[in-house]
């Protein structure tokens, strides 16, 4: 079984500053936020090294445990397993599941048609009968 999985070297004794990391990283965006709003208010620069360090590490634009579980994204759906009844299985059912999805999408369009033509009708129908009233008030 092949997996690929995105590790950090962790020295055998971390500094506060690593442990410090690893803690924010636990917590997630919201910790580094809350950390870096709070360096501004003791002392600025503290807050603008962590606003510097989070667009640094791209803290800022992503999820910080994403990073560490990139493989628990879609794309690993389309990775091999290395058993091969498996995949074949695998594919047969992701084949299967677009066809259907195919199918839904094309009965939705035919509902929503058959529904545009009904209301298209109702109104034509209400056109004709208030011309027809019109014109026996008219004469």
């Amino acid at each position: 079984m092949t997996t690929v999985t995105h590790t950090v070297a962790t020295p055998s004794n971390p500094g506060w500053l690593h442990r410090a990391e690893s803690w924010l990283d636990d917590k997630g965006k919201g910790a580094w936020i809350a950390a870096m709003v709070l360096g501004f208010v003791f002392f600025w620069p503290v807050g603008l090294a962590f606003l510097a360090y989070m667009i640094w590490s791209k803290r800022m634009f992503s999820s910080c445990k994403s990073r560490k579980t990139w493989n628990r994204t879609g794309m690993s759906a389309m990775r091999t397993t290395g058993n091969s009844a498996f995949d074949a299985y695998k594919a047969d059912t992701l084949a299967r599941l677009e066809r259907e999805q195919i199918e839904f999408e094309e009965f939705l369009k035919r509902l929503r048609d058959a529904k545009d033509k009904a209301e298209f009708d109702q109104f034509m129908d209400e056109r004709t009968k208030t011309d027809r009233d019109g014109d026996d008030n008219a004469a």
